[in-house]
């Protein structure tokens, strides 16, 4: 009898599972419990970046065309960003952003100028960031991903997330012409776990988003940071980083910079210390010029938006000889009180530069701005 039960109950737990009807065992090992699955929703966000400036030139003076001494000072506006971001899937991304840029000389097929009335001297648009990128969140530590397209370098991007006055100018290594903030290339970052630094790896043209490829040489460039306190509260903020580019211009004329540089963040201090070797040889004819230099800068800050920004640049353009150059720029800038994932600022600054032992000589240069920046 116990028997027959026992087939009866078996046969009805059978029967129910082929009808769809969950039986209280089967409830308690449903896979599916307690998962979320990625949200795979296209989706497209359209932002923008403003810097606009006004700015008077002390010195050097210029003449206008009468012959007029006077003093050189333009209302400017050196970024307008237009950021299209978004999301194909949770695995792909996408970034579209072009750039204002002032149009000069037009050079035709024939390598001689062309006339376009309207158009030379305006503000255009040209494309700074355009790429695709494959996230690894699936099987490694967020924030890793593979690249390909227009975009960052390496080195420019990452310091401008601790140096945020690039609305006042470039960072030394992009100002003085040694590293192009974006280019044309595949790339990688992985981020090492638990917040101890990243890897930035990529295979670039070489020449810069401002221009085509050359020819046939790539330029490999590294980045690798490390964060080597990042569960002590004071300390989290220091981070080491060492970089290297290695290019050609042409087959036998080297190009490569390397980089060594020291940043920390809190709330109430921002500074870093970047260090640059650089090597060139346009043409295996030609000498290898070696440069080398440094940037120093702090941005001590308030509660209430305040912010002093403090740099000092000094570059060797070539170590051969005498030649010395450098920056001094000061400022103070407030930050409006806004929400996360925006910005807007104001920064009155003065800055100096000093050309010395220059073949020709160059007169030193003194101005004075306000500068704004406008990000959402």
């Amino acid at each position: 009898m116990k028997q027959r039960i026992g087939f009866e109950l078996a046969g009805c737990a059978a029967l129910a599972f082929m009808l769809g009807v969950a039986s209280p065992a089967r409830a308690q090992v449903t896979p599916a419990e307690g998962y979320t699955p990625p949200d795979d929703t296209p989706s497209v966000k359209v932002g923008g970046t403003i810097f606009a400036d006004y700015t008077y030139q002390l010195i050097p003076t210029i003449k206008d065309a009468d012959g007029n001494v006077v003093h050189s000072n333009a209302f400017n506006l050196s970024r307008a960003y237009i950021n299209i971001t978004g999301n194909i899937s949770h695995l792909v991304s996408f970034r579209i952003t072009p750039d204002v840029v002032r149009v000069g000389t037009i050079t035709g097929a024939d390598g001689k100028p062309v006339s376009l009335p309207g158009v030379s001297g305006t503000l255009t648009y040209r494309l700074k960031y355009g790429y695709g990128q494959l996230n690894f969140d699936d099987w490694t530590t967020r924030g890793s991903w593979l690249r390909l397209g227009m975009q960052q370098t390496p080195v420019v991007d990452y310091e401008e997330t601790i140096y945020r006055y690039r609305f006042q100018g470039t960072i030394f290594v992009d100002r003085e012409g040694f590293l192009t903030s974006s280019d044309l290339g595949a790339s990688a970052h992985w981020v090492f776990p638990t917040n101890y630094g990243d890897v930035h790896v990529g295979v670039y043209n070489g020449e810069g988003y401002t221009a085509p490829e050359a020819n046939d040489q790539k330029a490999f460039q590294v980045r690798a940071t490390i964060r080597p306190f990042p569960m002590i509260p004071i300390l989290k903020g220091l981070r080491v980083t060492g970089f290297w580019d290695h290019d050609h211009y042409l087959m036998d004329a080297r190009k490569e910079r390397g980089v060594a540089q020291v940043d920390f963040e809190n709330p109430w201090l921002n500074f870093g210390a970047i260090f640059l070797k650089a090597k060139d040889q346009t043409s295996a004819t030609k000498t290898e010029v070696v440069a080398d230099g440094y940037s120093l800068w702090a941005t001590p800050r308030t509660p209430f938006g305040l912010e002093a920004l403090l740099r000092y640049d000094y570059l060797k353009p070539n170590t051969a000889n005498l030649s010395r150059k450098d920056r001094l720029i000061g400022g103070l800038a407030y930050w409006f009180p806004v929400q996360k994932g925006v910005a807007a600022a104001l920064l009155a600054d003065y800055e100096q530069v000093r050309y010395r032992n220059f073949a020709p000589a160059r007169p030193r240069e003194e101005r004075y701005a306000l500068h704004a920046l406008f990000n959402f």
